[in-house]
């Protein structure tokens, strides 16, 4: 790991400080100062706010990757209601980010590529994407933006790998939580607060399904379910670290840790309060998907807590007991255990060609239908597929009678995954989650402290994703960008 001082920072910032930087502020000043005239007070302090972040970017270009992460996910919510800004304005600030940083690497003629398993792997699964692209269905409309989607998370570990220090690795997850809260927030008021009588997702008659910036609850959830485990990998350390202390104070043996202090111990009482505020989001998107895979990440991370693998699956064994437990005694709210209780339909695999449709199974019955197209693109297209990113223009061809309608993936990535790029692009992806999976346990059992509880954490994300991904597609409206920070994290880690 890189580790720099605060006067070494400094002279970094230092460096940049020079007439050309100085001559660039001013211009941006002006042309501010003129389009300002003709905005209001709010429109120009968000474009003075957009303005500083796109400076601050080529001086330090965490800052425009962290305003990316923010904005990223505000797509399907300006393309919807505000036609008038670009629904991409957070792959502007990714530009500027990556911008700065190469500018910065050649300048300095520093550019360092870490060969790095995750690296590697991630490589191997967009050359075989880029494999099925050869006699793609539908390549500049939908192939070409979906390959692009890879290669920028290619970059952005990339970036991460060489620019991440123990200075700046915490503005990064400052960011990614920032980006969490915001969306939790925004649920919270189409949760509770929302007064119009036409909502898209309603719950009963005073409340609705949070879906913030997403314009759908399931990605909403899935994405609010990656960011939770990694306050909540580095809270349980926190709490198995103050158990270990107060059992060491009971038995006379006082523990010296020069790292802990009233400082350490507000830190982890932050990031529980976040942890309560992401938890409770994942609640209101009220999605069955992602409140299955964060249980399921929860006993991953469970048994990843102890040094020791046979105590960790006591553990995880424990909280299973006690989840079913309470479950039988109707500890758990009426309203959830109803919503978890068909869930079991929604992963059966099945025929439905000549099944009756009713208003009841609708939604199960169009899922398993796109399953089954999707199948069929995978069986009639083997080794390649019909192209990543063209599971919808290809559906017509494969479709079933009753359902002529692309939803526009396969709501289970795994089964879009197959049907767009084959056999060879399936098991490249899960050779990259295989190594994902392998360096994140490796991290976690030689890591320490806050470190240990990121890798847990990290863990936890990986679990979340996978299960999700049985049920829907995750990897939309700029998510990727998030899942490329955790990667880099792990790298960084």
């Amino acid at each position: 790991m890189k580790r720099r001082t605060l006067s070494q920072l400094w002279g970094r910032v230092s460096h940049w400080n020079g007439p050309l930087v100085t001559l660039f502020g001013l211009a941006i000043a002006a042309f501010a100062g003129l389009l300002l005239i003709g905005l209001d007070w709010l429109d120009g302090l968000v474009f003075v706010g957009l303005g500083v972040f796109t400076v601050a970017s080529f001086i330090e270009p965490l800052a425009g990757f962290g305003a990316a992460l923010f904005l990223g996910p505000l797509r399907a919510y300006l393309a919807t209601w505000v036609p008038a800004v670009p629904d991409q304005i957070g792959q502007l600030f990714l530009a500027a980010a990556l911008g700065g940083w190469l500018v910065r690497g050649l300048v300095r003629r520093d550019i360092r590529i870490r060969s790095t398993p995750v690296l590697i792997a991630l490589l191997g699964f967009v050359l075989a994407a880029l494999l099925s692209l050869w006699d793609a269905v539908e390549l500049p409309v939908y192939g070409l933006p979906e390959l692009l989607k890879w290669v920028q998370v290619v970059l952005v570990v990339i970036f991460l790998s060489d620019h991440l220090t123990e200075l700046n690795f915490l503005g990064l997850l400052g960011a990614l939580l920032t980006s969490a809260l915001f969306q939790v927030a925004v649920g919270f008021w189409q949760f509770a607060l929302w007064e119009d009588p036409i909502n898209p997702f309603p719950i009963d008659d005073t409340l609705h399904r949070a879906y913030g910036t997403f314009e759908q609850p399931n990605p909403y959830g899935g994405f609010l379910g990656i960011i939770l485990p990694l306050t909540v990998g580095v809270v349980a350390v926190g709490a198995k670290r103050g158990l270990e202390g107060w059992l060491a104070r009971r038995a006379g043996r006082p523990r010296t840790d020069p790292r802990s202090g009233r400082l350490r111990q507000f830190g982890y009482a932050g990031l529980y309060r976040v942890a309560l505020f992401l938890a409770g989001g994942l609640i209101m998107s009220w999605s069955r998907g992602a409140w299955i895979a964060f249980v399921a990440g929860l006993l991953v991370m469970a048994a990843a807590l102890p040094r020791r693998t046979r105590w960790g699956l006591v553990f995880a064994a424990v909280l299973v007991v006690a989840v079913v437990a309470a479950y039988l005694a109707g500890l758990i709210p009426a309203s959830i255990s109803e919503r978890l209780a068909d869930f079991p339909q929604y992963i059966q695999i099945t025929d439905v060609r000549g099944v009756s449709v009713t208003e009841e199974n609708f939604a199960v019955m169009e899922r398993l239908a796109h399953w089954q197209a999707g199948l069929g693109m995978f069986r009639y297209n083997f080794w390649t597929g019909v192209g990543l990113g063209c599971y919808e223009p290809a559906y017509a061809t494969y479709s079933l009678i009753n359902w002529p309608y692309a939803l526009g993936h396969a709501h289970n990535y795994y089964i879009n995954l197959a049907a767009e790029t084959g056999l060879i692009g399936l098991s490249a992806y899960l050779a990259l989650w295989g190594v994902l999976f392998y360096q994140t346990w490796k991290v976690s059992r030689a890591s320490r402290g806050f470190h240990r509880g990121l890798a847990i954490g990290l863990l936890g994300s990986w679990v979340h994703l996978s299960v999700h991904n049985v049920l829907d597609t995750l990897y939309v409206n700029n998510a990727p960008l998030h899942v490329a920070a955790l990667m880099g994290l792990l790298v960084f880690l």
